[in-house]
């Protein structure tokens, strides 16, 4: 799995050994202040090839909001390393049960936020259409969007494995 990590980072063009652990990543983080977020950590393990960041629950508390990124005196596209991380995670099996029900969502009914009821009737009372010009308002969209995730095998790699 290590060489793995290594060679699918190096791939994405993500040179995690220009890092010098300055800590400029983490302490700028607006998530990591009220998270166990600790971006260079992340990065040290990646580097280090431990295969155990894949399955570290902190790696999905990034917001990719691209503070660390903006601020990296080496210009380190870190947020893109964590969602190649992600990315590796997810398709070696390793997902939070939240982001795994949001994919159900989306396969579902084609958002990862439907609307419901209240939200429904919330809109009519504004004066706007009970459903707005989305997914859920065309039958025939939803199905367009699951065949695309199928094709793309979308619902294998979110399947609890």
């Amino acid at each position: 799995m290590s060489e793995k990590l290594s060679k699918v980072l190096k791939a994405a063009g993500l040179d995690l050994l220009s890092c010098m652990q300055c800590g400029a990543c983490t302490g700028s983080c607006p998530s990591g202040r009220h998270t166990g977020l600790n971006t260079r950590r992340i990065l040290r393990d990646a580097r280090k090839n431990r295969a155990s960041v894949l399955s570290d629950d902190a790696l999905w508390l990034c917001t990719t909001c691209y503070t660390c990124q903006e601020r990296c005196p080496r210009d380190i596209p870190i947020t893109d390393a964590l969602l190649e991380l992600r990315r590796l995670a997810v398709k070696e099996g390793f997902m939070l049960p939240e982001h795994r029900r949001i994919s159900e969502m989306v396969e579902e009914c084609g958002h990862a936020v439907p609307l419901d009821e209240e939200t429904k009737q919330k809109r009519e009372e504004l004066g706007l259409d009970p459903i707005p010009e989305t997914v859920q308002k065309y039958p025939e969209a939803l199905q367009e969007v699951r065949s695309l995730l199928k094709a793309c095998k979308f619902d294998e790699l979110t399947a609890e494995k």
